[in-house]
């Protein structure tokens, strides 16, 4: 679900990178409460012909087996998510120009999927948070079908199981209507082969649904709103200490349809340090607080620090291993100005007498 069309450059708005986000699905699948596999509850990564997994979701894909038959109608934890379908209106790119796109992919797990670094909360300011990685130690290492949770303790990776035959209705087909059925592919889900998505794939408002027939799991019904195209209306991403930064957006027609979320990460080419995660109302505007401003900066910066803003509206639905959602999404990721950072990615872009470091800043 991310689209990793354009190669950053410093001062330049980008797509949304490989959703490592902490891989940060991630779009990975599923952004459970902030960010997906960025925060301590992370949803597992979806299948897709973009290529938006991590080693994680890799290492789960590989230990997937022969599954039997599970109807068991209990319901699990909604608190835990398994699984999620993505549905992503991706922008139009300027330079090259690049059409603007509508994308689904989905996958569900027999888990959640297990996170091999902690975000630990620092300090909360308003709607955002600050929070610092910590990445647990296992004397023994874990293999290949498990990840360190916790020190000295390890998890297996979730396994990816059929939902059967799914139906996807409100998501407009080129040509075509705006209903599909999808098959599950390695036991995960996207349209079928020759179908292309309209862009945009609804209107702001619609009702969107995923009705999966069941298969290893009982059936189950997902719908969520149609959600606008986001558009970026700041009129500076400048960072500073003891400053604000002010984020503006286009509001949506259609109050109460969705929410905002915002990453901001300053140091991910350099080993994360801390981010700042949002979770806010979609009003068209958000003040980041300056002392969490100023507390990121003291963290450390790497180069090409950016601003990730997603508009999502979802819908969920329980099974028996937990909670599965649909994502209606959009999303920009732009670059940031910290005062004395130059970025690169070779020397040549450096000033006279400075190379480029491995955390891409000229030193």
């Amino acid at each position: 679900m991310i689209d990793s069309r354009a190669t950053p450059h410093k001062g330049v708005m980008t797509p949304h990178r490989a959703f490592a986000l902490g891989t940060v699905a991630t779009l990975s699948l599923g952004i459970s409460g902030l960010f997906g596999a960025c925060s301590s509850t992370s949803a597992p990564p979806a299948a897709g012909a973009d290529g938006g997994q991590d080693g994680a979701t890799s290492a789960a894909d590989a230990a997937e087996g022969g599954a039997t038959g599970n109807f068991d109608g209990s319901k699990g934890d909604p608190n835990v998510l398994v699984g999620s379908f993505q549905a992503r209106l991706i922008a139009p790119i300027s330079a090259p120009a690049t059409p603007g796109q509508t994308s689904l992919i989905g996958k569900v797990y027999d888990g959640a999927l297990p996170d091999n670094i902690l975000w630990e909360l620092q300090q909360k300011e308003g709607d955002c948070r600050l929070v610092t990685p910590r990445v647990p130690f296992c004397k023994t290492p874990c293999g290949g079908s498990a990840v360190c949770v916790e020190n000295d303790v390890c998890k297996p990776y979730p396994k990816a199981n059929s939902a059967g035959s799914v139906t996807a209705t409100g998501i407009k087909v080129q040509g075509a209507g705006a209903s599909f059925t999808m098959t599950p592919i390695v036991n995960g889900y996207q349209p079928p082969a020759g179908t292309t998505l309209a862009y945009p794939g609804w209107a702001e408002g619609d009702d969107i649904k995923i009705q999966a027939a069941g298969d290893y799991y009982a059936p189950f019904t997902l719908v969520a709103r149609g959600i606008a195209q986001l558009n970026l209306t700041s009129p500076s991403y400048a960072l500073a200490k003891d400053q604000p930064l002010k984020l503006t957006w286009t509001p949506p027609a259609k109050a109460g349809v969705s929410t905002v979320q915002v990453k901001l990460d300053i140091s991910h080419h350099g080993g994360t340090k801390g981010k700042i995660e949002c979770d806010t109302a979609d009003s068209g505007a958000l003040e980041i607080s300056a002392p969490l401003i100023t507390k990121l900066l003291g963290l450390g910066v790497a180069g090409f620090p950016t601003v990730l803003v997603i508009r999502r509206a979802v819908g969920s639905a329980v099974i028996a291993p937990g909670r599965v959602d649909l994502v209606v999404s959009s999303d920009i990721e732009h670059d940031v100005i910290v005062p004395g950072v130059v970025s690169c990615t070779d020397t040549a872009q450096c000033p006279p007498g400075q190379t480029c470091q491995s955390d891409l800043t000229c030193k």
